[in-house]
């Protein structure tokens, strides 16, 4: 890969209107979190681009990473009117898969995860034919994490749409 660039050296500006999230991040923020985040944004500037992928059909910048620093922009007046509604953006060209991967590993190099929102995307990406090892090697687990997280997601889907709650004859024995 001799004359490989990183997506990183053409970032571009984007309207904040042509931005959507994705529908697969797992990562969360907590509130007092968020805060700091913008502050750091105001004080610093933006510092990182967001990494998005170019959907040409509908004009549009699917975020891979950088959801939290994007919706700063969208609450923060201050921000948003500073930046004139811009926000950097990287952009990557990956399918799907390889792009729920990608925020996997910027999230998971940052730190925290939502356990039921990862094991939707263990779902997913078997769904979509990734093997364990294509799956263990992209998003960084290992065996016994990726079977956890194959049962959470079995188990979910194996008790969706069900009710629960004590039958009739049950309340009789109280």
């Amino acid at each position: 890969m001799q004359n490989y660039k990183s997506p990183v050296y053409n970032v571009i500006a984007v309207p904040i209107e042509k931005i959507v999230a994705n529908n697969y991040n797992p990562n969360m923020v907590a509130p007092p979190e968020m805060k700091l985040l913008e502050l750091s944004i105001w004080e610093d500037g933006y510092t990182m681009p967001c990494v998005c992928y170019y959907i040409k059909e509908s004009d549009q910048y699917e975020i891979v990473d950088g959801f939290h620093r994007y919706m700063v922009m969208k609450t923060s007046k201050r921000i948003r009117e500073r930046e004139k509604g811009m926000l950097p953006v990287s952009v990557i060209e990956k399918d799907l898969s390889n792009r729920m991967a990608s925020t996997i590993r910027h999230n998971r190099a940052r730190g925290m995860h939502n356990v039921e929102l990862m094991s939707n995307i263990v779902s997913e990406l078997s769904r979509a034919g990734m093997s364990d090892q294509w799956i263990m090697r992209n998003i960084g687990m290992d065996k016994d994490e990726l079977l956890r997280l194959k049962q959470i997601s079995g188990l979910a889907e194996l008790f969706a749409n069900k009710e629960f709650g004590m039958s009739d004859d049950w309340k009789e024995c109280d």
